[in-house]
């Protein structure tokens, strides 16, 4: 069995959409100084690096993080592999996979490449009928190596809410390049934020035996 670690490092200098709260770490006691112990305090977006979106990111009236089911977020899951030249991930990238094998789906694209202090506004996103399939297969997670499952562009979030009213959970910023396709046991647990509309996740998976 072979562990992959599928997050993002949160350290200085990571990249974060743009406009959003730029990461930043303090000590609030530090044993340099004198202190008994170190203590360290973080500032971030819940958006930053690998995590999961929660329905209230684009819902004000949708369950907020810690309210999310966790099931979703454990279990089998298939990585597929996006061609590197495409712009985003057509319905016909999942033809020939069986229903159980679109439980979780985490696609990987060239997004993986890109070291996490780089941004792309040019990423691979999720296209509206390939959205529709995933729910219309049930589902239960998608996850991207890319930040958004929308283009740049969207102000409307059409996917992010098209997966909400299928009950999809999502997960966005993973790193996947060490990853080969196919079939693994996703970990992907977000924290307990009451309120929040989105957390970090420690992503994970493990080969299947």
């Amino acid at each position: 069995m072979r562990l992959y670690d599928i997050s993002r490092t949160l350290a200085s200098g990571i990249a974060v959409w743009p406009g959003d709260a730029a990461f930043r770490r303090e000590f609030a006691m530090q044993m340099q100084r004198g202190d008994s112990c170190n203590v360290g305090t973080v500032t971030m977006s819940v958006h930053t690096g690998s995590h999961s979106d929660a329905p209230r990111h684009f819902d004000p009236d949708g369950l907020d993080i810690s309210q999310v089911p966790l099931e979703k977020y454990l279990g089998p899951a298939t990585v597929i592999e996006i061609p590197a030249q495409a712009d985003r991930i057509e319905v016909q990238l999942l033809a020939g996979l069986e229903p159980d094998k679109l439980r979780r789906v985490l696609f990987k694209t060239r997004a993986s490449e890109l070291p996490s202090a780089e941004w792309d506004e040019s990423f691979v996103y999720l296209a509206l009928e390939t959205a529709e399939l995933l729910g219309q297969a049930g589902t239960l997670l998608v996850g991207l190596d890319s930040p958004s499952v929308d283009p740049f562009s969207s102000k409307t979030l059409t996917t992010h809410k098209l997966l909400l009213r299928a009950g999809i959970a999502i997960l966005e910023g993973l790193y996947l390049q060490e990853v080969p396709p196919g079939e693994y046991e996703l970990i992907a647990l977000p924290l307990k934020l009451q309120g929040f509309d989105g957390s970090p996740v420690r992503a994970v998976l493990r080969s299947c035996p």
